[in-house]
Formats: C-alpha cells, sequence, structure tokens
C-alpha cells in the first residue's frame, strides 16, 4: 500500500530493512542543540505518532539527543510503544555520544560503546537497535587512528544480536572506504544539501552502486543567498515551498537517498512527508545546478 511517505518509492536498508524514503528524524523534539524551540511533551508526542500515521516507518533518533528533561528516545518509546510490527528506529554511537566528552578516545572503548547501545536499548524499550550509526567526528581520536577497533566492538553487539546492521556517520571518502573494510556498511548518514556536495557527492554514487542507504542530515539548512532564490522560483511554479522542493531534488538525486527531516510541528511534518509527491522536471534540476 502506497502512502505518503512512500510516494517516492521505498528502500532495503541492509538488503533487509524495507523502509519508505522520507523517514523523520526526531532531534528536534529535544531542543536540543541548547537554544533551539521545543514542542511540550504532548506535541512531541502528536508529531511522532502522526509521523507513523503518515507511513513513516524509519525514525532517526539518539539516547544524546537530550536537553531540559526531553530525551528524543524516550518520546519515542513514550508515544509508539507497543511499536508497529514494520517500524525501523536508527540510532548512533560515537566518541560524545557515549558520555564522554572530556576524552573522546575513552568514548569509542568497548566498554562505553557496549554502554551507549544498551542506553538506547532501555530508553526506547526494545532488545535489539535495527541500525547504529558510528559517528565519526573528525579524525579519529584513537592511538592509531583506525575505524577497525570501533566497528570490531559493534560487530562484537551485532552477533550477541543487540544490533540488527552498522551505518558510519559524518565521514569523508577516505573514511567510508576504511570503515568498509572492516565492517559490511547499511547506511552513511552525513551532512548534505544541495549547497553542500563536494564531499559526499562520490560517497552517494558508491552508495547507489552498491545499494548502501545514504541518508542526509541538515537537508534543507545551511543555503546560501543564490541557492535559496533558485529553490523559490522552482517552489513557485510547483505551488510548494522551497523546503519541500529541496527535499524532493534530494530524492531525485539518487534512489539510494532516504530522507529524515526533522520538525517539531505537526503542520510541518505534513509538508515534509508531502515532498516525496512533488516531480521535478529535467528544467528544474538543471537550474538548481
Amino acid at each position: 500500500m502506497t502512502t505518503p511517505a512512500s510516494a517516492a518509492g521505498r528502500f532495503l536498508i541492509g538488503g533487509e530493512l524495507d523502509v519508505a524514503r522520507i523517514g523523520y528524524g526526531s532531534m528536534k523534539l529535544t531542543g536540543w542543540p541548547e537554544g533551539d524551540p521545543r514542542p511540550d511533551r504532548e506535541t512531541a508526542h502528536q508529531v511522532l505518532r502522526d509521523a507513523v500515521a503518515l507511513g513513516v516507518d524509519h525514525i532517526d533518533t539518539s539516547f544524546y539527543y537530550n536537553h531540559d528533561g526531553f530525551r528524543a528516545t524516550d518520546l519515542i518509546r513514550e508515544a509508539l510503544h507497543p511499536y508497529p510490527e514494520n517500524l525501523v528506529i536508527v540510532t548512533k554511537v560515537g566518541p560524545i555520544m557515549t558520555g564522554a566528552e572530556d576524552d573522546p578516545r575513552e568514548g569509542l572503548s568497548p566498554e562505553n560503546l557496549r554502554t551507549a547501545v544498551e542506553w538506547n536499548l532501555e530508553s526506547l524499550g526494545r532488545q535489539r537497535l535495527d541500525l547504529v550509526n558510528l559517528r565519526v567526528d573528525g579524525v579519529n581520536p584513537l592511538p592509531d587512528n583506525s575505524l577497525r577497533g570501533p566497528l570490531e566492538s559493534l560487530l562484537a553487539l551485532k552477533d550477541e544480536g543487540l544490533i540488527g546492521h552498522i551505518g558510519i556517520s559524518n565521514v569523508r571518502m577516505d573514511r567510508f572506504e576504511e570503515a568498509r573494510r572492516f565492517a559490511p556498511i547499511a547506511a552513511v548518514q552525513n551532512l548534505y544539501n544541495l549547497a553542500r556536495r563536494e564531499t559526499s557527492d562520490p560517497i552517494i554514487d558508491i552508495c547507489e552502486a552498491e545499494g548502501i542507504a545514504f541518508v542526509p542530515f541538515f537537508p534543507v539548512s545551511k543555503l546560501d543567498e543564490e541557492t535559496t532564490a533558485k529553490v523559490a522560483a522552482i517552489a513557485e511554479r510547483h505551488g510548494a515551498s522551497p523546503a519541500q522542493v529541496a527535499l524532493a531534488w534530494l530524492l531525485r538525486r539518487s534512489p539510494s537517498i532516504l530522507l529524515i527531516p526533522g520538525t517539531s510541528s505537526p503542520k510541518h511534518l505534513a509538508e515534509n512527508v508531502a515532498a516525496g509527491a512533488i516531480e521535478l522536471s529535467d528544467e528544474d534540476v538543471k537550474a538548481l545546478g
């Protein structure tokens, strides 16, 4: 059955997890990072329930998304548990996401990576995490500067049945290639949008060829003035918002791209999901460069 979230099609993450190409990112429900507006708890729950009602079956989160008593993983459990059978929940771990901000090396230790996975499991009320992304912040701070150790730790947790699939986040091409030498990578999550393409364009091409999901964060933010003007002109022609056009461009860029736009507004959520039905012409794509 086609839903609004699957209007742009579906994708098998890791060849196994069947999801609509439009999902939802939960960070904005928490007001994290500090200073971002956040909804009240009832509205946060409503956004999550509305997402599922629109056919969203891929929710991105992290135990680390926590501010002023609002933790994203707790909100997801409160709103959606017991979970729909087909709901895929993706989380992330890494140096600053294991409570080891003062010493990132400790954040990537086997003990702290296990702790981070267990925190996510407990908060979500799950026995197994569908996909865990290893967030790489700049240069890996481990003494050997290698991703092998952290990825082997996650593979051990996968063997225990605590993790279904492993992804990588915030990587350059060299780190992406390195990660693939040590673990089967099901997804890449990087900054990518109309105005920020240079680092991830070649990674996306490999993802498409190899059946790896590419999940852009900040998909509609950080656009420069020139790009914003181009998007606005095309949005007017389609009777859409600029954000919807930016999302539609991402869906057109590659069938491996899955979207997780975040919002704390039910209205904005519906607009984001509706972007999947916008069909950009070749002329539109050419105009966007």
